[in-house]
């Protein structure tokens, strides 16, 4: 296995531009990040196997690991193995009467293998060179306040939030005004 990286599943994030899922994959020895998109069924599948939620009946990725196990199958590892036109390819590392087998596979699919079976995920390291992440550097290279000058201050970022809830409570004494007993309420002329 030379040149590859292993890491472990950081999250699985949620875009609220679209129904698309982030699997955020992060190396075990150094702080960098390895985005991979994938569609909600897919999001979904590693996110129950993860928080080991026992369903009544087997799911398709249950189902697979169901498989192997009655071919006397057994998933040793997945791998990430390459990025072509933003386009990321996988593999299932399974070991069978003494013979290792690769088995083509979409990212997604390996990982939700990879949870259920209990194995370590490997990435190509010119994969993670090409879209790995590391924080700190493309945060400050790439992020929104990148040539904007100073950075502005916690509380000047926050001040957006504190006119948010000072409206909330303008809009509080408004309602507990209308909630009055308008028998009882002095500037009533009914």
């Amino acid at each position: 296995m030379p040149d590859m990286i292993e890491v472990t599943i950081d999250s699985v994030r949620v875009s609220l531009m679209s129904p698309q899922r982030v699997i955020v994959l992060r190396q075990l020895d150094a702080d960098r990040y390895l985005p991979i998109w994938v569609g909600p069924y897919e999001a979904e599948a590693i996110t129950v196997s993860l928080q080991e939620i026992e369903m009544i009946r087997p799911l398709t990725h249950d189902l697979l690991k169901n498989v192997f196990s009655a071919f006397d199958a057994k998933i040793v590892r997945v791998e990430i193995i390459a990025l072509r036109e933003d386009i990321f390819f996988g593999n299932i590392i399974a070991e069978s009467k003494g013979e290792t087998i690769k088995i083509d596979s979409r990212p997604s699919d390996a990982i939700a293998m990879a949870v259920r079976a209990h194995v370590p995920i490997f990435v190509d390291l010119a994969v993670m060179e090409s879209a790995g992440i590391l924080p700190d550097e493309d945060i400050q290279e790439d992020g929104p306040l990148s040539g904007s000058g100073d950075a502005p201050k916690e509380d000047e970022r926050l001040s957006i939030f504190e006119d948010f809830f000072d409206q909330l409570e303008i809009d509080k004494d408004d309602d507990d005004k209308t909630d009055e007993n308008p028998e009882t309420d002095p500037d009533n002329e009914t």
